[in-house]
């Protein structure tokens, strides 16, 4: 399964940020905005293009725009709501669905409470979540947009776990994930280790 892991010295200085117990949630925020926008940026950068030509101020030239074809992103509630400003900042023409999952802390299991999406066939579509940890929320997600007409999905998180992105692989194999770093493993209670703790709760200040 193809992961593409951000290499870049600003992705390390923000993820070490975020890391960190004492940023608070506005600091956070700004945080999550800059690396989901470094994420964005990579994880598009195989979308389509077409030649244009436009004239220049001093001449006819025949340059590259985006090819008509829809982008649609779909946070994973709540927290997934913290990426999806870079993706509507940058993509003149993009959607946004919503599925709502909330984990279970006493089984780890995702249960899902909302879900409202756009036509999905024939776009580009793009799951965001910042915690990619056991991986049942991807899996359900991944599960719920194939069945509404996605086709190739990209999977975008902040962090993964190996255990998410091997979840990830046994159900939906082939799923491309666009991660900011991959972490060592999970604790008992199924958090990312080294981590940065409830992503949605340091988002809030919940």
């Amino acid at each position: 399964m193809p992961v593409h892991i951000l290499d870049h010295p600003l992705a390390a200085h923000i993820i070490t940020h975020l890391r960190d117990q004492t940023t608070k949630p506005a600091t956070f925020r700004t945080l999550a905005y800059q690396i989901s926008l470094l994420l964005a940026i990579e994880s598009t950068s195989e979308i389509e293009t077409e030649p244009k030509v436009i004239e220049t101020p001093l001449e006819r030239m025949t340059s590259r725009v985006l090819k008509h074809q829809p982008l649609v992103v779909v946070p994973i509630l709540r927290a997934g709501l913290g990426m999806v400003q870079p993706f509507t900042d940058l993509f003149p023409d993009v959607s946004v669905g919503y599925v709502g999952l909330e984990r279970d802390h006493a089984t780890a299991k995702a249960r899902s409470y909302y879900c409202k999406l756009p036509p999905l066939a024939g776009r580009h579509v793009f799951v965001v979540d910042p915690m990619l940890a056991t991986g049942g929320s991807a899996v359900s997600a991944l599960d719920v947009i194939k069945a509404q007409g996605a086709v190739n999905p990209t999977l975008v998180s902040i962090v993964a776990a190996p255990e998410g992105v091997a979840e990830v692989e046994k159900h939906h194999p082939g799923t491309v994930i666009h991660i900011a770093t991959l972490d060592r493993e999970l604790n008992e209670k199924k958090y990312i280790l080294p981590g940065l703790g409830d992503f949605g709760d340091r988002l809030y200040g919940t």
